[in-house]
């Protein structure tokens, strides 16, 4: 065998000699090519006696040609990936590298394919240089890099039919992005401002960051809690991207030094979204980030929060309350709003006044009285608060509870026969009740005002649609201790209908304390933290970590995502 001479045999026998197969496997594959008239590879992998990879590394030994991977695929520049036409390289699974002179570096699955090579060359003028990789691997690289390419071909030719209103909507003087005038060198930046907007609205995005580098700016939208770069302008186009939001939302355009803050409000056919505005200088630029308040197209009920039907009985049960407290803590971008608002939904009613004091105002909800706060003119949660109290309401809803005069005042509403909502950044439903207690709530009122405590995170579930079940490996089985349990396990595949991340959506997992006669005895005695949770437990909570190992058990999420978003129970 030694002198064995790849560049002369065919496939099979390579296969053979590098003892990827038997030559009783290859009599069998050739057998079957006879009556099926396919190659010889092919056949091999349909029987499931080689991989893709094998294959590739027999063809390059036999043309003595390179292998390329996936991911060195998806590092190539959009602009030689378009120097072939898109419907050319799907139909004949190639895609282009690199050019240099007269000659263009291409992947492909079959080197031997003479008139694929054949119609590159009249196509391109070029000739073709080639690199092995497998069938699979070049078909989800042309999907990624042409998606790619069709989106930066539509920064040419975006004009999104939005209209956004400047600045503050007190003088709303709207701009119809459409028709608007703008001087010849502004226009390709409204564009590309207009389609990134777009894009994001399209794909119910929470955030938008600009990021400038040394060389292009990178823009990414926050789907399903995740960043995903869609774009990357050269770094020239920073200046006009930014100067053309500023000009949105009524900033300074002449300040580059300092961070500022401003807003504005797109209308759209369906909906209206509130845009806040952040500009914070960095060193290759100003960094631009854009929240997107009420982008989201879900109903709010709280049937859709995620809650398993015997905690949205108990939620359902202290919300329905005449007074006290509902606390929802968790860190920013856990969903805490959204259940709130949920629940303002769920109990609103003509016999009651609801009145709400936000900052901001997330989404707009008919039939309640919602109060903005303007820190800038002394409008701030405690000076608008005292003037509520005057205003008769029923039920209150505080944004957030940040300083003791907040907390205060809340408590203090709630043992007036008030029922109040709000949350509190907190890692879990224990410790808000530190978190109340460090703030200078006498624990005694705190105690007496409780109602309940929920803790939440969001998870992103399976993608539905591409949902196939897989074995995870036995360190993620241990983490969660699961190991004695015969659960089916589920991920799901990425394509590109959901960014390649294999989620679509979120679901909320949460942990309900209800304060009960005990607990109140605990609050009242200053228990520790760690008492104060067993007794929860004891009394029917359960822990974020458990409700997440819920969702894997009904094939809802993954055990990635549980544990990206939950602690170890202690």
């Amino acid at each position: 065998m030694s002198n064995f001479n790849p560049s002369f045999s065919k496939i099979g026998d390579i296969l053979v000699h590098l003892n990827i197969i038997t030559p009783e496997q290859l009599e069998t594959a050739l057998s079957e090519q006879k009556n099926s008239n396919e190659k010889i590879g092919n056949i091999l992998i349909s029987q499931g006696v080689i991989s893709e990879d094998d294959l590739v590394k027999a063809f390059s030994q036999q043309q003595g040609h390179r292998s390329i991977s996936e991911e060195e695929m998806l590092k190539i520049d959009q602009s030689i990936v378009a120097i072939l036409p898109e419907d050319f390289a799907k139909e004949n699974n190639v895609l282009a590298l690199r050019k240099k002179d007269d000659y263009l570096a291409i992947a492909m699955e079959d080197p031997e394919d003479l008139s694929t090579l054949d119609a590159i060359r009249k196509l391109t003028n070029l000739n073709p240089e080639i690199l092995v990789a497998g069938k699979s691997s070049i078909e989800s690289a042309i999907e990624i890099l042409y998606d790619k390419v069709r989106k930066s071909g539509e920064v040419d030719s975006a004009v999104a039919k939005i209209t956004i209103v400047k600045g503050d909507e007190e003088d709303g003087d709207e701009l119809d992005l459409g028709t608007e005038q703008v001087s010849a060198e502004d226009a390709p930046f409204v564009k590309l401002v207009n389609l990134i907007l777009t894009e994001a609205i399209k794909e119910n995005s929470t955030d938008i960051h600009i990021e400038p580098g040394r060389d292009n700016v990178e823009v990414r939208i926050r789907v399903d809690g995740v960043l995903i770069k869609i774009m990357s302008p050269p770094i020239d186009a920073l200046n006009g991207i930014v100067t053309r939001l500023k000009i949105l939302s009524k900033l300074n355009i002449a300040e580059h030094r300092l961070p500022q803050d401003g807003r504005m409000k797109i209308r759209m056919t369906d909906k209206e979204i509130d845009v806040r505005v952040s500009i914070l200088p960095t060193v290759h630029g100003e960094k631009v980030v854009l929240r997107l308040l009420g982008s989201g197209g879900k109903k709010l009920t709280l049937t859709n929060l995620g809650f398993p039907e015997s905690k949205l009985q108990t939620f359902k049960k202290w919300i329905n309350q005449p007074y006290g407290m509902v606390i929802i803590s968790g860190p920013t971008g856990s969903g805490k709003s959204t259940t709130l608002y949920a629940s303002l939904m769920e109990i609103q009613d003509v016999g009651k006044n609801i009145t709400t004091v936000e900052d901001p105002v997330e989404y707009q909800i008919p039939g309640i009285n919602q109060v903005q706060m303007h820190d800038e003119i002394g409008l701030n949660f405690a000076s608008s608060l005292r003037s509520i109290l005057r205003q008769d309401p029923d039920i209150l809803l505080i944004g957030e509870i940040r300083d003791e005069e907040t907390a205060d005042i809340a408590v203090k509403f709630s043992l007036t026969g008030h029922l109040v909502f709000t949350t509190v950044h907190a890692n879990d439903a224990p410790s808000t009740i530190a978190r109340l207690l460090d703030l200078g709530i006498p624990p005694f009122l705190l105690g007496s005002s409780l109602n309940l405590i929920m803790a939440q995170r969001l998870v992103r579930t399976i993608d539905k649609d591409n949902k196939e079940e897989y074995q995870p490996s036995k360190n993620d089985i241990d983490r969660l201790n699961l190991g004695k349990e015969n659960i089916k396990y589920f991920k799901g595949k990425p394509t590109t209908a959901n960014h390649n991340t294999g989620y679509k959506g979120r679901t909320a997992i949460h942990e309900i304390l209800e304060v009960n006669s005990d607990m109140r005895q605990l609050i009242y005695n200053n228990d520790s933290q760690l008492e104060i949770r067993n007794t929860a437990i004891k009394n029917g909570m359960t822990p974020l970590r458990e409700a997440g190992i819920d969702k894997i058990r009904e094939g809802v999420t993954t055990i990635d995502e549980v544990l990206r978003a939950t602690v170890e129970d202690h």
